[in-house]
């Protein structure tokens, strides 16, 4: 073994022991102060592997990535979920489903499934004055929004009755868990399997080692990961019939997924974007289907009011919070809008055919800077897309959620974190598109005349990345 193969695999040991550690240290329901340290310990040490592991070996490094990918998953399996509580409702879908009941038709506090209600999801007490505990009726219940019906898409769905099906009986939050870190890994692999055929193996360390992997697709077990999953399979493939309706299944597993369409769609005739989006709604259609039959129109479940609910209005966390800044708050979202339409209609008419991540890396990367969530696992859709195409400088983007989700638990008020962050990010990624179309252009220019075709490539190179420069422009304050 090199002295570089060794040092990577010291770097993700600790890292491993730094996630193990931060999953026994706190939550961000309790003791949030101690995951901000721990959390900023592990992104620093995910920094320093993802850069040595650059000059390993490639078969050493593929190695090394799929183990520090099995190792971290393991590390995060090592605690209950410590900054989310949506897996308790996976768990319920799952069993509610399991019953023969839809479960778009009731909410979890519903009388007509009291029936179905355990001590785990719903402990027994005389009050629910706990972090982690919401009231159900005259019920305490570990789901949160019980007063509501799901809001998940239909394959996602799908995935809670199967991971129900296989779980032993009073295992409780485990089996999600292990499912999670399934994903995460086969990720990983699927990643490996891409690069190999067409880029550099070693940039799948970028998802495999990730601290945001580790704490929200393992340890919180957020379904994302199987969109993530999906996504990085269409865009690794090249019949398109097979693309759109890999696209379709991640869409209906959370939505998100629709904003890698355009990259997915980069420089096709109507005749090809056919044969994308065809597969992808009858894929769609389809998973909806059986649940349409059963629960109408009520398969929409509560996504309405969650979107009314999240136009983050609470004083603290804002949608669109960099474009108000500097525009009225009338104005920010439809211009949040145009900006993301026109940065899809760039990727579309001018993106890289053979790199569909590319786009889809800049239309995600861009709506998630311009409605500056602070749910931090809607960026693990960046992070895969990141390790496919190797612009490092985007995961600010899921850095800057994480931030801001520990700032909100630790009691930051205002809305000055959200924009210090994610306007943090996008100077990064701003000056990330500088730094490539500089190096590009002197590239270019030490090039012999006598190779246009490399010529050529080199200023396509320079053009995108100057593309994404002012993509980005549009939701950096000026």
């Amino acid at each position: 073994m090199g002295v570089r193969t060794v040092c990577t695999s010291v770097l993700v040991a600790a890292l491993t022991a730094v996630v193990a550690v931060t999953i026994r240290s706190g939550g961000s329901e309790a003791h949030p102060r101690h995951l901000l340290y721990w959390y900023a310990a592990a992104w620093v040490l995910f920094a320093g592997a993802v850069w040595a592991v650059r000059k390993v070996p490639v078969r050493a490094a593929v190695v090394l990535v799929l183990a520090g990918s099995a190792a971290l998953s393991l590390a995060a399996l090592s605690g209950p979920p410590r900054t989310s509580s949506d897996m308790y409702r996976y768990a319920w879908d799952g069993r509610v489903q399991a019953a023969g009941i839809s479960p778009y038709a009731h909410p979890p506090a519903a009388p007509e499934l009291a029936g179905l209600r355990d001590s785990w999801l719903f402990p027994p007490g005389p009050d629910c004055s706990f972090p982690d505990l919401s009231t159900a009726g005259a019920d305490c219940t570990r789901i949160n929004r019980p007063a509501v019906n799901t809001i998940y898409p239909p394959v996602a769905e799908g995935w809670f009755l199967a991971v129900h099906a296989l779980s032993p009986d009073g295992a409780r939050h485990k089996p999600t868990q292990i499912a999670g870190a399934l994903l995460a890994v086969g990720t990983s692999a699927a990643l490996l399997l891409v690069l190999r055929r067409r880029g550099d193996p070693r940039r799948a360390a970028l998802w495999a080692w990730c601290p945001a992997v580790s704490f929200a697709a393992v340890n919180d077990a957020h379904v994302d990961t199987l969109g993530v999953l999906l996504t990085v399979l269409a865009l690794g493939t090249s019949v398109l019939p097979r693309r759109g309706a890999l696209l379709g299944a991640a869409i209906a597993v959370k939505l998100l997924p629709a904003v890698v369409l355009p990259g997915a769609l980069a420089r096709r005739g109507p005749r090809d974007a056919a044969r994308v989006l065809l597969p992808a709604v009858l894929v769609i259609a389809l998973a909806y289907l059986p649940y349409i039959l059963t629960s109408g129109f009520g398969v929409l479940g509560y996504l309405p009011g969650y979107l009314q609910e999240e136009g983050y209005e609470s004083g603290s966390v804002r949608r669109f919070a960099l474009l108000r800044l500097f525009l009225p708050d009338g104005v920010a979202a439809p211009v949040a809008v145009v900006l993301i339409a026109l940065t899809a209609l760039y990727v579309m008419r001018r993106g890289d055919q053979d790199r569909p991540w590319s786009g889809a890396l800049l239309v995600t990367g861009t709506a998630l800077l311009l409605t500056s969530p602070s749910y931090y696992w809607y960026a693990l859709l960046v992070v895969a897309l990141v390790a496919l195409d190797g612009r490092w400088e985007w995961l600010a983007v899921p850095l800057a959620g994480t931030v801001l989700y520990i700032g909100n638990a630790m009691g930051a008020h205002g809305s000055w974190l959200q924009s210090w962050s994610y306007g943090t990010a996008a100077v990064t990624v701003l000056a990330g598109a500088a730094l490539r179309a500089r190096a590009a252009g002197r590239g270019s220019g030490r090039r012999a005349p006598a190779v246009p075709e490399q010529a050529g490539a080199d200023a396509i190179g320079a053009e995108s990345a100057s593309a994404g420069a002012g993509a980005g422009a549009g939701v950096t304050p000026r």
